[in-house]
């Protein structure tokens, strides 16, 4: 089960330079193991608003959330103290610890191209090593 961080849905939905493992990975791996915070959603919707490519978010929704059993996590107003403390644990922005307290407390894999959560206890595989999985 994954958490799939925001740069692994972008570098999909953008075409990046490893857009080829992330999609791989997502088409892949059964939608039912994989899961997006509500950050992470928004970041998304936010950046392809953007870019003007509000048609491409669209289709992402259509894909993932609505016809899709990606599941989407939400935090609490409660959970801030855990991302707060976990983001000074750990030396992560606000973005990588919300992902990081959404995990921990979902019990969840994160799937990430962000390096930063190598210095957690957690950790993180990138789309590649989670499909060796």
């Amino acid at each position: 089960m994954f958490l799939v961080d925001t740069n692994v849905w972008l570098e999909g939905l953008l075409e990046q330079s490893r857009s080829e493992e992330a999609v791989k990975f997502l088409r892949e791996t059964s939608s039912d193991r994989l899961f997006i915070t509500d950050f992470a959603f928004h970041s998304i919707g936010l950046i392809m608003s953007r870019l003007n490519r509000i048609e491409a978010f669209l289709r992402f929704i259509q894909d993932t959330l609505v016809s899709g059993e990606v599941e989407l996590i939400h935090l609490q107003p409660d959970d801030m103290r855990l991302i707060a403390e976990r983001a000074q644990q750990f030396r992560l922005d606000f973005d990588d610890a919300y992902q990081y307290a959404a995990a921990e407390k979902e019990n969840l894999t994160i799937g990430s191209f962000d390096g930063d959560f190598d210095r957690t206890s957690r950790g993180r595989k990138t789309p590649a090593e989670a499909m060796r999985e």
